[in-house]
């Protein structure tokens, strides 16, 4: 039994808008997480579906595992760096902007055996 894996690095959606949608795969077979993540309304689905599709592919290939026995054991969004702006506003002072990113990293395992 195979811990197949595949991260994204400093993705640019917050970790806190990227865990909404993980929550919603979490525990699902790989089949079901890529229909669900196919027609979920939010921005980060779309990376989240590449990076499962991603893992899916991993374990065909490099470890000859089928896609219907896989399913997502673990899926976590944790914090990136975040890049301070800043925007001027009145009176001389200035307004910070924080552009928060991800990490997200998925572990994918064969269900039974």
């Amino acid at each position: 039994m195979h811990d197949i894996q595949a991260k994204t690095r400093n993705l640019s959606v917050s970790a806190q808008k990227v865990r909404s949608v993980i929550d919603m795969v979490r525990g699902k077979s790989a089949n079901e997480a890529l229909e669900i993540l196919r027609f979920v309304n939010k921005g980060a689905a779309l990376h989240v579906h590449k990076l499962v599709a991603s893992a899916v592919a991993n374990a065909e290939e490099n470890f000859g595992v089928s896609r219907d026995d896989l399913f997502v054991a673990k899926i976590t969004a944790d914090e990136a760096p975040t890049r301070k702006w800043r925007r001027f506003g009145a009176r001389g002072r200035f307004k910070p902007i924080l552009r928060r990113s991800s990490h997200v990293t998925v572990v994918l395992r064969e269900r039974g055996a």
